[in-house]
């Protein structure tokens, strides 16, 4: 038997042999058969009830066959923890690492690092002929923003942040500001983190402060844990605090906004609204959302084909903002002449 159907058969019968029920009447060759196929193991009944009998003389198993069909499970009393990953769960491990390596903890991620190892050579090894392991060549996630690079963070910075997090102790932070000044110490009271598309931030207090702020996790050039506890404000809830848009930057106001758009941003916004209570009366949009810095650019982004009906300081904000934009594209009459008079 070539070494290629060897493996699969055996990864098939592990798999079967997880499945089994080590109590009740057993599952059936029909049950099994679907939970293979559902596992990405293009399997016949017959297939798996070969596989059975095979198994059957090594692992004692049994049979329940009082009456078709028959009902198969572990021996009373036998040790079913078979140290193997499953077809799911490497899938699982392989399409979250990405994700989560920016928000777990180092020590946490190391510890990690030989389940993602086993479950990348699980799904390598399965690609050949099975359909759930070539689910990671057809499924990626694309964020609707222009590519950018992710930000660089110092790792002895990241470590030193999630271990202050895990542990509600403060951290001594050398801090480059967003004007690329100096760096600057700050002592911060870590309260959350957050992953927003290719940039990190720390949510945090400073020193004895009370307002919330957010630190770019790229612009911490140091970090050191101290011993002294974090202070965290009894009424704080991430999750509150993101809803009210302070990752959109700004968003403690809201505003009625009163939009007129053309035929495609129609189509995309009644399929995407801003907001649950979003109303379109042919192309004009109203509805109720945060008034943030994000509101404001993607509502520059769309150009000519949006423009700004209320609330009138954002329209007259927005119009400022694209003169402006405009006055740089005018080609000045003196270079204008000079290229009428090249012709």
């Amino acid at each position: 038997m070539p070494a290629q159907t060897t493996r699969r058969t055996l990864s098939r019968q592990w798999e079967l042999l997880k499945l089994l029920p080590s109590r009740g009447v057993g599952k059936t060759a029909a049950e099994l058969t679907r939970e293979l196929n559902a596992q990405g193991f293009a399997v016949s009944k017959r297939q798996v009830e070969r596989g059975l009998w095979d198994l059957y003389e090594v692992f004692h198993l049994e049979c329940n066959g009082a009456s078709a069909p028959y009902g198969w499970k572990w021996p009373r009393g036998a040790s079913v923890d078979l140290p193997a990953m499953g077809v799911a769960e490497a899938l699982s491990l392989c399409l979250m690492q990405d994700a989560i390596t920016p928000m777990v903890p180092a020590a946490m991620l190391e510890v990690l690092q030989s389940r993602f190892s086993l479950a990348r050579q699980k799904m390598a090894a399965l690609s050949a002929d099975n359909q759930v392991a070539g689910w990671l060549q057809k499924v990626r996630n694309v964020l609707p923003t222009q590519p950018m690079l992710p930000a660089t963070i110092r790792q002895e910075a990241q470590e030193a942040i999630h271990e202050a997090l895990l542990v509600d102790r403060q951290v001594q932070v050398s801090y480059v500001p967003s004007d690329g000044r100096e760096p600057m110490d700050m002592r911060l009271h870590p309260l959350g983190l957050v992953n927003r598309g290719h940039v990190s931030y720390l949510i945090a207090t400073a020193w004895d402060y009370e307002d919330i702020r957010l630190y770019a996790m790229h612009r911490m050039v140091g970090a050191q844990i101290t011993d002294d506890l974090a202070r965290r404000p009894v009424d704080f809830d991430i999750d509150a605090y993101i809803s009210r848009g302070a990752l959109h930057f700004g968003g403690e106001q809201l505003i009625e906004l009163r939009l007129q758009i053309n035929d495609y941003l129609a189509r995309v916004l009644s399929e995407t609204p801003l907001a649950q209570e979003q109303r379109l009366d042919g192309k004009v949009l109203t509805a109720t959302v945060r008034d943030t810095w994000q509101l404001r650019w993607w509502i520059l982004s769309q150009g000519a084909g949006i423009e700004v009906l209320a609330p009138e300081e954002l329209r007259q904000a927005i119009g400022e903002e694209l003169q402006r934009a405009s006055a740089r594209y005018v080609v000045p009459f003196t270079d204008a002449k000079k290229g009428a008079d090249s012709d």
